[in-house]
């Protein structure tokens, strides 16, 4: 860190243009940066007076692969407690394994959007980098069916439940929940099991485009319709008719876009800027955001219109520190996702690791849980990931979990309410056969054989208790 309080990054990178977006993306973090065109100078100037002050190193991917490996390799060598990062424009897992494999801490794939690449630079001086990032992890297939997805607490299972139901209509559904809980995952098994399935899902991240780009970005422009708009752009809710439109981080929305969106709730028609007459289209959108949005409509910074029209169904999705019982069977269905990428091999994970990850909080919730343990495959050596493999999360220790938490960890059931007194038995007959179907995996003659009575029994509980057989 420079005396001044900034802290000081050198960016490897032999094109002007990206070297000027790249240090200008840091400076809005605090960030000053230093430049070096190519490997030579890079290790040269690791001896300088800002080389010896430097608390991270970005390096663009413009070299060979072999040219880039050796250069992490020997950065590494030279200063090994410092973070290395390498951006890219290729997104292949490949690339990502033989990155970190020579020393990088995270990958990252261009075009970055600001608070990404600052939560990768903060991260990585914060010695965190083990998933708060989204790195290469993100291009393993996520498509899953409702019965795939792994999760066996009663709320997790019963925000399944709500989600299923909601895939069958075309209602707006908004879910709700922290970063990394896996939003996008049930968005796309509401779109995987809705009648729009044969029709493409198209995402659009509301919070990673710029404020005065999110009306061309939803809606379309015509060609000249403002300064900068040469062609003719169609906007995602016209590559979605006839499907299905993921609004990711809703919530970040401007509130003059906010309007636009409402119209076109209301009456299914697109305006392009520029454009004289409407488009009508048929769109069913799902919404998901890590804020409360009631508190945001509250505060003033989203229309209380939208917010109903958007949460027709609303599915909150639990924290994984709350659902702590799952993260075994999670960690496994991961690893076996993860060991079909390129450079990857099959992995076991032995008691001490999975009890070290039941521990931890994660505060990056089912996305860090993948990203830690993508890190670790790669970097295995043995059959199986230990303890040792997870050097981070060991080192960032048990963080205090609250009783709603410790509740979910021990057998996924809750017996007390919040005052202290038992909960209402059929409340916790309800939720044990919620967990054995969501366990079984909706296998209802195990999940019957299991709990000791019969399948003719099993479903005139499902009746009197009020649920689903999608819990």
């Amino acid at each position: 860190m420079t005396r001044n309080g900034q802290r000081l990054v050198l960016l490897i990178d032999d094109e002007p243009a990206q070297r000027r977006l790249i240090a200008a993306l840091a400076a809005r973090g605090g960030w000053r940066a230093i430049f070096a065109t190519d490997g030579e100078m890079a290790i040269a100037t690791l001896g300088t007076q800002d080389g010896m002050q430097l608390d991270a190193i970005v390096l663009d991917h413009w070299a060979p692969d072999a040219d880039a490996t050796a250069l992490i390799a020997a950065l590494r060598q030279r200063r090994p407690a410092l973070p290395i990062l390498m951006l890219t424009a290729n997104g292949s897992v490949a690339h990502a394994v033989a990155a970190m494999r020579a020393g990088a801490t995270d990958f990252l794939v261009k075009p970055l959007a600001p608070d990404r690449f600052l939560a990768a630079l903060d991260a990585a001086v914060a010695g965190t980098a083990a998933g708060e990032l989204r790195p290469l992890t993100e291009k393993i297939p996520a498509l899953l069916a409702f019965d795939e997805i792994v999760g066996s607490s009663p709320d997790f299972r019963s925000a399944l439940a709500i989600a299923a139901k909601a895939a069958r209509a075309r209602v707006a559904v908004l879910l709700e929940g922290e970063i990394g809980v896996g939003k996008e995952v049930i968005a796309e098994a509401i779109h995987a099991a809705s009648p729009r399935a044969k029709k493409p899902m198209t995402t659009v991240n509301c919070g990673a485009i710029p404020a005065n780009l999110v009306e061309s970005e939803l809606f379309g422009h015509e060609k000249g319709a403002f300064t900068g708009a040469f062609e003719r752009k169609i906007g995602r809710f016209q590559d979605a008719d006839g499907g299905t439109l993921f609004l990711d981080e809703v919530g970040e929305m401007p509130l003059d876009a906010q309007v636009k969106l409402l119209r076109v709730l209301q009456t299914g028609e697109v305006q392009p800027i520029g454009a004289r007459h409407a488009r009508q289209v048929d769109v069913r959108v799902i919404a998901a955001t890590n804020k409360a949005l009631l508190d945001e409509v509250e505060a003033g910074r989203f229309r209380e219109d939208l917010y109903y029209r958007l949460n027709v169904v609303q599915v909150a999705i639990p924290p994984l520190r709350e659902r702590t019982g799952d993260i075994p069977a999670l960690a496994r269905h991961l690893l076996a996702r993860i060991a079909q990428q390129p450079g990857l091999r099959p992995l076991g994970i032995t008691d001490d690791a999975l009890a070290l990850l039941v521990q931890y909080d994660w505060p990056g919730n089912v996305r860090q849980l993948q990203n830690a343990l993508f890190r670790a495959a790669v970097l295995c050596e043995g059959a199986a990931l230990t303890k040792a493999d997870f050097p981070q999360i060991a080192a960032l220790g048990n963080r205090q979990r609250g009783p709603a938490a410790a509740a979910a960890g021990g057998g996924g059931v809750t017996l007390f309410r919040a005052d202290g007194n038992l909960r209402a038995l059929d409340e916790i007959e309800a939720d044990v056969i919620r967990l054995a179907i969501g366990h079984y995996r909706g296998r209802m003659t195990e999940v019957a054989r299991r709990l000791g009575i019969g399948r003719s029994t099993l479903y005139r509980k499902l009746g009197e208790l009020g649920i689903d057989n999608a819990a």
